[in-house]
């Protein structure tokens, strides 16, 4: 498992799971459609790192490092 803040752009991700600890900010990501296996691409960071734009289903998201802690990811080999 790993997070968010240890992918690099263009990396590509699976959501695999949810932190336990993250029950309450879990349903505010399923709502923006951040749903296990879905597949996203990292598109921008911040240059200080915060916050990390994503892409996926087809629109840009944009979470701070420590909402996507909650996230737990699988890196996709290119």
């Amino acid at each position: 498992m790993m997070k968010l803040k240890e992918l690099s752009l263009g990396d590509r991700a699976l959501i695999s799971g949810f932190a336990a600890s993250s029950s309450a900010y879990r349903r505010k990501l399923l709502s923006m459609g951040l749903t296990l296996g879905t597949q996203f691409t990292v598109q921008r960071i911040a240059p200080l790192g915060d916050p990390i734009e994503i892409r996926l289903r087809g629109y840009a998201l944009s979470l701070r490092k420590d909402e996507a802690d909650a996230l737990n990811l699988s890196r996709i080999a290119s």
